[in-house]
């Protein structure tokens, strides 16, 4: 696997750990929500490295987002606490086991979501930004 890919790997692994919230990575929504809720990894865009050049290294700020997802009648308290096991799972291990120099999350922007014949969805994208350098850019 390449850095790249073992970062994200870790980083699906890490939202696996918050309990009884199923991760799932680029995959479209499911028709139906689990009652704790819902998150997609989204593998993001890494963007322009920053370079040096003894040793030659590619160092990067990777943008990744992980959209939340809750349903139900009392969703603003289940998103409230999703959000932050997401970012209790994150500060617990900043460098996903020393795969990546340095993760953090961005607040999130939440958006009700009407859904014909049910209750509505609450859903927001949470933006990581993954630090870590590679000696290729396609790795």
């Amino acid at each position: 696997m390449t850095p790249r890919e073992t970062i994200l790997s870790a980083l699906a692994d890490l939202l696996r750990t918050v309990p009884h919230v199923p991760v799932l990575r680029g995959e479209v929504l499911p028709e139906r929500v689990p009652p704790a809720g819902l998150m997609i990894l989204r593998d993001g865009e890494p963007g322009e490295p920053g370079v040096t050049l003894s040793p030659l290294r590619y160092h990067y700020q990777h943008r990744a987002e992980i959209e939340a997802v809750v349903q139900g009648n009392d969703r603003d308290t289940t998103f409230a606490a999703l959000c932050a096991s997401v970012g209790e799972a994150i500060s617990a291990d900043r460098t996903l086991g020393g795969r990546c120099d340095w993760i953090e999350a961005e607040a999130p922007r939440p958006v009700d979501l009407p859904v014909e014949g049910a209750t509505g969805l609450k859903a927001a994208v949470i933006p990581v930004i993954l630090h870590y350098s590679t000696a290729d850019p396609l790795a």
